[in-house]
């Protein structure tokens, strides 16, 4: 009996302290279309895209046409021109990696491009989200476009529009 009394003590408390707790949830996705800054380094971003890979593609090309100048001619070339062709065809391939990991490794130019351009409105958002959950109590804030474990929540926990409100953007 004092073990059945004891375990149902201790399950209300458990229920009172997860019923305690507040959760809310944000669209990064959703606010970052609804800041025109967002969007226009955005906009941005994707014409550096385009810069890099046509870059990147012109390299590539350039390997693709020496191998296949190498492969026309493998039967005429000697021993030491062929190697040459080798090393030119390697030298040229290292050329085109080293310009993809430029552009867009993780400490590329795009990655150095995104930091500088979304990093401080990324960190208004943060401090706006911040912010409300002092204000509001909130225990745990989930962002539903990373959060990809979230199957359902409800939309009524959602304060995106109250993060957009907060940085001046009312939708």
């Amino acid at each position: 009996m004092k073990k059945s009394v004891l375990l149902m003590m201790l399950m209300l408390a458990v229920a009172t302290v997860a019923s305690a707790q507040k959760f809310a949830l944000i669209d990064t996705e959703y606010i970052m279309k609804n800041i025109p800054a967002a969007q226009s380094a955005n906009d941005q971003m994707q014409q550096a895209t385009k810069k890099y890979q046509g870059e990147v593609e012109a390299k590539t090309k350039e390997v693709q046409a020496l191998y296949q100048d190498y492969q026309a001619k493998l039967h005429s070339l000697s021993t030491v021109q062929k190697t040459q062709k080798e090393d030119a065809i390697v030298a040229k391939e290292k050329e085109a990696a080293d310009l993809r990991k430029k552009y867009f490794g993780p400490d590329g130019e795009l990655a150095k491009l995104n930091d500088k351009l979304m990093g401080p409105i990324k960190d208004e958002v943060y401090e706006a989200v911040k912010e409300l959950a002092e204000r509001h109590g909130y225990d745990l804030i989930l962002d539903r476009a990373t959060a990809s474990e979230v199957i359902f929540a409800n939309p009524r926990i959602d304060i995106s529009d109250e993060v957009l409100q907060k940085l001046g953007y009312s939708n």
